[in-house]
């Protein structure tokens, strides 16, 4: 034995970390920011403050749009049960079982308390997929196969096709319409920081508020899952709720302050257009060119002999 498993065998099964996509996505957003963090020193004055904040919370309102959609926590619930562990067996641990819910599938994961119980380490953590490129109902079923624990298969079966919860069809299109509307406010928040690089400020500021208005839409469109009223999922003695999770709120604080940006950025282009150019490092080019055209000297012995 290596480690407890034979060699040249696959190894046993462990409980995901981190979604591969997230990660990825994060590391790119970093890189960029690190990259201007590199170039930052180079502005001179109050110009550098002004820049960094603008850039950041640029990146931080796109990292969030992207990574929103590899995430499993729009939905999450958690609860502590003593259960039966698998079929046709009397062992009975106990666990906590936490149900994931994302716009692309639904993590179940059961990790013991211990974590080693009845000779074995409990801690699963299983993915079942209802994008249109995947098929739930067959993930279930390959799960039967494997043997998973009784509680995964019981909350995994709540989302089947054929279950009388009936809710697949309702997660599945409200997560379809939520990713694809989060991917829209994507493509306006592009939008809106090439306009203000060109600079046009105010048609910049109009596309932070349409990514504010498709960020609210995914929202909408994922909270119509609950006109289709949940099975009530009992393990054991528990009953396990779940809730609007951290991704589901992290989209709520991003489209409001998407609206507040787009807001503020519209009402200084009419009130006050010389603090909205100071503060997007526009008035002090103005003021150099000022100052340049101040410098030229003309010959007013040669213009008067033109003349």
């Amino acid at each position: 034995l290596f480690d407890g498993v034979y060699p040249f065998y696959p190894q046993q099964r462990k409980a995901a970390g981190f979604n591969i996509n997230t990660i990825i996505v994060i590391v790119v957003f970093l890189t960029l920011a690190c990259s201007f963090l590199l170039i930052i020193p180079g502005i001179r004055g109050r110009a550098r403050l002004y820049w960094t904040f603008r850039v950041l919370l640029s990146l931080f309102v796109g990292v969030v749009i992207v990574v929103v959609q590899f995430t499993g926590d729009w939905e999450t619930g958690w609860v502590q049960a003593n259960t039966s562990y698998k079929s046709f067996s009397n062992a009975v641990v106990n666990a906590d079982i936490g149900l994931h819910i994302g716009l692309e599938g639904v993590n179940i994961t059961l990790k013991g308390n211990p974590v080693n119980q009845i000779n074995e380490t409990i801690n699963y953590n299983e993915h079942f997929s209802w994008s249109f490129d995947a098929n739930y109902d067959r993930s279930y079923s390959e799960g039967l196969q494997k043997g998973l624990p009784s509680p995964i298969l019981y909350v995994a079966e709540k989302f089947t096709t054929q279950s009388p919860c009936a809710v697949h069809r309702q997660y599945r299109i409200s997560g379809h319409y939520a990713s694809a509307t989060l991917w829209v406010a994507f493509c306006t928040w592009i939008i809106s920081n090439i306009l203000f690089s060109m600079p046009a400020l105010v048609y910049g500021g109009y596309m932070l508020l349409v990514t504010g208005a498709f960020a609210i839409f995914s929202l909408l469109s994922f909270s119509t899952v609950r006109n289709s009223p949940m099975c009530q999922i009992q393990i054991g003695t528990s009953t396990l709720h779940v809730a609007y999770g951290a991704s589901f709120w992290l989209t709520l604080v991003i489209g409001l302050l998407c609206f507040v940006a787009g807001i503020t950025v519209v009402a200084l282009h009419h009130l006050n257009l010389d603090l909205l150019k100071t503060f997007f490092d526009l008035r002090e080019d103005k003021a150099e060119e000022y100052q340049e055209m101040a410098e030229v000297f003309v010959n007013y012995h040669g213009v008067n002999k033109g003349l």
